[in-house]
């Protein structure tokens, strides 16, 4: 009890860090400067790369869903150098910033791209299970989102029976809780899999648009 109450003070600056961090709305930013107005006024009204490529401007998609991710993964960086558990706390925080940002009425993204920015940052190897689930579901099923959904499903359990690779040989030390990221990813994956409700009932529906599909 004691170690948590000393450990309280600095687990909160990296939760409100990394709260910050994720709620920048870089899709909106990006968009507004490239003299494109709100993107929250076209498309599914959100501010994530998805609805950013409705602009018709790959580039600008481009750019939203690689500085979505970084700052999952700054996040997880920065808050690192004190600790695995200040890690963990800047990762989630930076998720929930970025799903629910107080700058715009705690109506952000669905999340994907900043997971994917955690999940680099507390474990390396999760992009990889990810990335070959992705790309099996996807072209069985041409579902994007179900594609998604399915990965985020199976990286925690992958990552707790991992071989336990963290950020790199001297850093193992500190990053020995593979099972502690698990949980947490486990976590980060229900909110952003909830942000998900109308992919999933689209999916039920039959009615989500597949991959290439002009629909």
């Amino acid at each position: 009890m004691p170690e948590l109450v000393a450990a309280f003070p600095v687990l909160a600056i990296a939760a409100l860090y990394g709260y910050l961090m994720g709620s920048v709305p870089y899709g909106l930013l990006i968009t507004k400067a490239a003299g494109l107005g709100d993107v929250r006024n076209i498309g599914s009204g959100n501010i994530g790369a998805t609805n950013v490529l409705r602009t018709g401007r790959k580039g600008l998609a481009a750019a939203t869903l690689l500085a979505d991710a970084l700052k999952g993964t700054i996040a997880v960086l920065v808050a690192g150098r004190f600790g695995q558990d200040a890690a963990l706390a800047a990762g989630a925080a930076a998720l929930v910033g970025h799903c629910f940002p107080v700058w715009l009425g705690f109506k952000g993204g669905k999340g994907v791209a900043t997971y994917l920015g955690v999940l680099a940052g507390l474990y390396p190897p999760g992009l990889l299970v990810f990335a070959v689930v992705w790309l099996a579901v996807a072209f069985f099923s041409r579902y994007s989102s179900a594609a998604a959904l399915t990965a985020m499903v199976l990286v925690p359990p992958a990552i707790w029976f991992g071989p336990g690779i963290a950020l790199s040989a001297e850093k193992r030390a500190a990053f020995e809780g593979d099972h502690r990221v698990a949980a947490v990813m486990a976590v980060m994956s229900l909110l952003v899999i909830a942000k998900h409700h109308t992919n999933i009932r689209r999916l039920i529906a039959g009615t989500e648009t597949k991959i290439g599909s002009k629909g």
